[in-house]
C-alpha cells in the first residue's frame, strides 16, 4: 500500500535574475503555481495538499496537463523528493521509470551504466555477467558497451537505457511515458517488451497523456490540477472528468 496524507511538495529556486525570468521559468514546468519567498527565492509549490490511497496490485493513471503535478507524484512516492509536508507511508519498492538518463555519467561505459542499475536491484554482482550478455543482445549494441556512452548515437544511447529499464520484474512501477526506445527498427521488439513489463508489474501507477494506453494498462483514474488530486475513481469516469473542465 502507498498512503499519502496532506502531503505537499514545495522546490526553492536560487537566482538573482528578475521575477519576470522567474515566472517564465516556472509556468514552463509547473503551470505558474508560484511562492515568492524573498528577492533571491521563489519556490515551485509542485504538490499541494495530497491525499491518496493505493492498494497493492492497483493500477492507476494520472491524469491532467503538463505542469498538474503528475511527474512530481511519481518522483516523491518513489523517493527521488522528500515531501515537503504531509505523511506518506508505502510497504512496497517504488521503482522509478521516469528520467532519460543513466545513473552514471555519460563518460562511463555501458557496462558501468547497466551495472550500477544491477546493483542497485539486486544488491550484489552476482549473475551480473550473464545479465550483460541479456543486455547487449537485446539492445543491439553489442561491443559498444564496453565504450563510453558519449560515444553513442542517440538511438543507440536509447535502446541500452530502455534495455536496462526494462530487465526486471518489480512489485510496483512509477511510469511517466515521455521516454524514447530508439530507432525504428527497435520499436517493434521494444513494443513487445514494454507490455510484458507492464504486465507483470505488481503495482502501476501510470502517468500518460494516451488514453489508449492508459485504458490498456489502468483501472483506476486520478484527476490533478495545480499539484492537487481534483478527482479519484473509475477510470473512465475520470477522464470524462478531464474532459469536461
Amino acid at each position: 500500500m502507498i498512503f499519502l496524507e496532506n502531503v505537499s511538495l514545495s522546490i526553492p529556486i536560487f537566482t538573482n535574475e528578475t521575477r519576470q525570468f522567474k515566472k517564465i521559468l516556472v509556468n514552463s514546468v509547473t503551470g505558474g503555481l508560484l511562492q515568492r519567498e524573498s528577492a533571491e527565492i521563489t519556490r515551485i509549490n509542485a504538490l499541494n495538499s495530497v491525499n491518496c490511497k493505493i492498494e497493492r496490485g492497483e493500477r492507476v493513471a494520472l491524469i491532467g496537463h503538463n505542469g498538474s503535478g503528475k511527474t512530481s507524484f511519481l518522483k516523491v512516492i518513489s523517493g527521488i523528493y522528500f515531501a515537503t509536508s504531509g505523511i506518506l507511508k508505502k510497504d512496497m519498492q517504488v521503482f522509478p521509470m521516469i528520467n532519460k538518463s543513466f545513473l552514471t555519467s555519460n563518460e562511463l561505459s555501458g557496462v558501468v551504466a547497466a551495472k550500477a542499475h544491477y546493483l542497485m536491484v539486486k544488491g550484489s554482482k552476482k549473475g551480473f555477467e550473464e545479465y550483460l550478455e541479456e543486455i547487449k543482445e537485446f539492445s543491439g549494441i553489442g561491443d559498444f558497451v564496453y565504450l563510453p556512452i558519449k560515444t553513442y548515437s542517440q538511438g543507440m544511447e536509447a535502446r541500452l537505457l530502455f534495455t536496462i529499464l526494462t530487465s526486471f520484474k518489480h512489485e510496483c512501477l512509477a511510469l511517466d511515458e515521455g521516454f524514447g526506445t530508439g530507432d525504428n527498427d527497435f520499436y517493434e521488439k521494444a513494443e513487445i517488451k514494454m507490455n510484458s513489463f507492464l504486465d507483470e508489474a505488481g503495482t502501476l501507477i501510470f502517468a500518460s497523456h494516451s488514453e489508449e494506453l492508459l485504458k490498456r494498462f489502468c483501472s483506476r483514474g486520478l484527476v490533478f490540477e495545480r499539484g492537487t488530486i481534483v478527482f479519484d475513481g473509475l477510470l473512465d469516469d475520470a477522464l470524462n472528468y478531464y474532459h469536461e473542465k
